[in-house]
């Protein structure tokens, strides 16, 4: 499959992204009959949100161990690799966490690793300071399981940072962790970002 690069810029930090080929991943998910769609092969906007306010909000990542869980492209998690302590970027697929990596050897970054991590059954051995999660309450179907999810960190007094499209299907979602918000902010494009915490 052919790469292409985005190149992203916040103030002083530059990423430039490895991606595929919208074509070519069209393409193969037509010829393999693949069961979804490869949406990680495109960099979302809440991802591309979530990036900005950790480059402009340092203070949350700096010198922390950070969890990126659904990462996708992993841009947030190549942000924070330029202040952070060290960094993973997780999927449930292997797929785009090769272009995670060949993304972090292009910036020549050394503390970000990567991990296939299926947020439905977490590992017993995740303890991080900082969760980055974005544009992951999509499906209602799925609510269930996000909820047990964010509550198994903010147990342990992991702050989440966790950027989402402003959906009306994902008003519950939402509505349920008010209590746990410590910042909230409407970016571009109605992206809302929530810092979460419990304390």
């Amino acid at each position: 499959m052919h790469t292409q690069q985005q190149i992203y810029k916040f103030g002083e930090i530059t990423i430039k992204l490895l991606l595929p080929k919208q074509q070519d991943l069209r393409k193969e998910w037509q010829e393999q009959k693949l069961s979804h769609f490869p949406f990680w092969g495109k960099c979302w906007p809440a991802a591309e949100a979530l990036a900005g306010f950790l480059a402009s909000n340092r203070h949350y990542a700096k010198d922390k161990t950070v969890l990126e869980l659904a990462g996708g492209l992993g841009l947030p998690s190549l942000i924070a690799s330029s202040f952070a302590k060290e960094v993973c970027c997780s999927d449930f697929l292997p797929e785009p966490l090769n272009y995670v990596r060949a993304s972090a050897d292009l910036n020549h970054i050394t503390n970000l690793s990567t991990r296939i991590i299926n947020w439905q059954q977490l590992p017993k051995d995740l303890n991080v300071d900082v969760l980055l999660l974005s544009d992951i309450n999509y499906n209602p179907s799925d609510f269930d399981a996000l909820n047990k999810m964010l509550q198994y960190f903010l147990d342990q007094n992991t702050l989440i940072l966790l950027s989402t499209p402003q959906r009306i299907m994902g008003k519950p979602f939402i509505e349920k962790w008010t209590p746990y918000q410590q910042y909230h902010e409407v970016m571009d494009n109605d992206i809302s970002l929530f810092v979460l915490g419990s304390s």
